[in-house]
């Protein structure tokens, strides 16, 4: 019994090293009755400003995929019809515009161009430019909920291996009612822009036309609001 209690625990140490982002997804700490129910916190009334935000932002109207908008507003700023640059997707454009709204900066125009802009954003976090921003990352996809529910600005990103190929974000949704089992079936609740705009949509849906994003793809970070 000893023997194979120790080889138990061989195997799992080796695997949780070879496959940490995986080990932490399972959190086999936490009771059965936790991770059938919600799993955290409360929403406070900073994360209740947030999701007002996102439900007052018209999501599912603007930011809309195959035309030019203006960053900020979503509105298109070119004529139905119009060819060129910048009118594929506007995950990060979205997200930069909320974040302005929130008074935290996110990199986007004019430092940076419409095309890519998720990439680019997904560096810049863990860039030391990012963390004097105010930003840093956030472990595992319940602590990314958890921060969210107690009122941080919190985002899931996720920077394509080719760097002329698009990458994807957008912002996780304080939800008090998400579930440790539900999180780690389909990932948190994210509000977003891209080839469909969803006020709410699973992560794993979110991130649906990004081989190798979710899960283990995917990054996540957070601002104090």
């Amino acid at each position: 019994m000893i023997f194979k209690l120790c080889g138990a625990l061989v195997v799992s140490l080796i695997f949780c090293v070879g496959f940490p982002r995986a080990c932490a997804a399972q959190e086999s700490d936490v009771p059965s009755g936790i991770q059938a129910g919600a799993c955290c916190g409360k929403l406070s009334a900073e994360g209740e400003h947030i999701l007002q935000l996102l439900n007052q932002s018209r999501v599912e109207e603007l930011w809309l995929s195959g035309r030019h908008i203006d960053w900020e507003t979503g509105e298109p700023d070119r004529p139905i019809g119009y060819v060129g640059p910048e009118t594929k997707t506007h995950c990060s454009a979205y997200v930069a515009a909320m974040a302005k709204r929130l008074g935290v900066y996110v990199l986007r125009p004019p430092q940076h161009a419409q095309e890519l802009l998720a990439n680019a954003q997904t560096a810049w976090f863990g860039s030391a430019q990012g963390a004097a921003s105010g930003w840093y990352e956030v472990r595992t996809p319940r602590e990314a909920q958890s921060l969210a529910n107690a009122g941080k600005l919190v985002v899931a990103s996720f920077q394509a291996a080719n760097p002329h190929r698009p990458g994807h974000i957008g912002i996780v949704r304080p939800d008090a009612r998400r579930t440790l089992n539900e999180i780690r079936t389909d990932g948190v609740w994210m509000t977003q822009a891209g080839e469909t705009n969803y006020l709410r949509v699973s992560e794993r849906v979110a991130f649906a036309h990004h081989p190798g994003a979710w899960p283990d793809g995917v990054r996540y970070f957070a601002h104090d609001l």
